[in-house]
């Protein structure tokens, strides 16, 4: 099968790999029908995180068909369209019941294309524990769309875990710091969840309009005084209630943790890289900050959004705006590390 591979920095180039087999009396192979690039999967393509001398086969967000099951799967059964949860458990154990992989006791959580699972852009797909990690799209779900799944594998749920955890009141005022594909579903979620307002921060124009499109007010960091700047005085000197921080690089870490107010909370759901961060830790003592991060607990947020995105309330336009073929591979990947305002997420087709 044909499979996209990440071999250095800035390189990627679809290969042929072996076919995707069971993983176990509990797993599942599914057939990709489309595929997308995330963000953390620019990382790798970026140099950030080593990829092996082998490559990587990278991407960890799918939708497909069943093409063969263990004979313990219960839930999914061949032929079955079904949506794969980016972050995989054992989906046995006690972390794994709260619908949580980050708990899972059994070997931790395990993202597809980070180096244990093989990547979703490929396709096939080998899937362990497949009652846990599939959802079967029937029913309400049946009309969900291929890219409305495709968010629910990654950007949505992280995006929505990012305003849960930052625990603001209906009414307050948030700041999403990025505004990519994982930025964007934040700024709708922290709509949805009741923000009276919401300052979206990105350099780029195009991302800002699009966020402001959903309702948000957008913040250029580049305008004078930068990002803390902007938001003290958006907030007359106080702060933001929370700050939802999608990009993770020390700069905007730090403006996250100075443009919040006293007492108010900082949700990390951005990739930082591998170096080192110098962390605040007296400075937020002081100001008694609540400091939160996570990989998202996919299949628990699926409880909320599913029904969310079935019925229409939750939206899901305006976030994929290119498709390639899986065999051009090394042109998405470079539209989308260009980090444009007309590129923000793209979709492969890949069957």
């Amino acid at each position: 099968m044909r499979a996209a591979v990440i071999t250095g920095t800035h390189s990627v180039q679809v290969d042929d790999v072996p076919d995707a087999a069971l993983l176990g009396a509990d797993g599942a192979v599914v057939t990709v029908q489309k595929s997308a690039i995330c963000g953390s999967d620019l990382h790798f393509y970026d140099g950030d995180m080593g990829v092996g001398p082998e490559g990587l086969r990278v991407g960890h967000e799918a939708v497909g068909i069943v093409a063969e099951i263990g004979s313990e799967v219960r839930t999914v059964k061949v032929g079955d369209r079904v949506v794969i949860a980016s972050v995989a458990g054992c989906g046995h154990c006690v972390g794994c019941a709260l619908g949580d992989p980050v708990q899972c006791r059994n070997g931790g959580p395990k993202v597809f294309g980070a180096g244990v699972l093989d990547g979703a852009q490929a396709e096939a797909i080998a899937v362990p524990g497949a009652d846990f990690q599939l959802r079967k799209l029937s029913g309400e779900l049946s009309e969900v769309s291929d890219e409305a799944a495709l968010l629910l594998t990654d950007n949505l749920p992280t995006g929505w875990i990012g305003a849960r955890n930052a625990d603001f009141v209906p009414g307050a005022t948030v700041a999403v710091i990025g505004l990519g594909a994982v930025g964007l579903c934040a700024v709708r979620a922290a709509l949805m969840l009741g923000a009276g307002r919401v300052l979206a921060v990105d350099p780029v124009a195009g991302r800002r309009a699009i966020a402001e499109s959903f309702g948000a007010v957008g913040v250029d960091p580049n305008a004078e005084g930068g990002t803390v700047a902007q938001l003290l005085e958006a907030t007359k000197g106080l702060g933001v209630d929370s700050v939802i921080e999608a990009i993770a690089l020390d700069a905007t870490l730090d403006a996250a943790l100075s443009s919040v107010r006293p007492g108010g909370t900082v949700s990390i759901i951005g990739v930082h890289a591998l170096t080192p961060y110098p962390f605040q830790v007296l400075g937020s003592l002081f100001r008694n900050l609540t400091i939160r991060t996570t990989t998202a607990p996919i299949q628990q947020t699926w409880r909320e959004l599913l029904p969310l995105v079935a019925s229409g309330r939750m939206a899901t336009d305006g976030i994929f705006t290119h498709s390639f073929p899986l065999e051009q591979a090394p042109d998405a990947y470079a539209a989308v590390a260009a980090r444009t305002g007309d590129c923000i997420k793209t979709v492969f087709n890949v069957s």
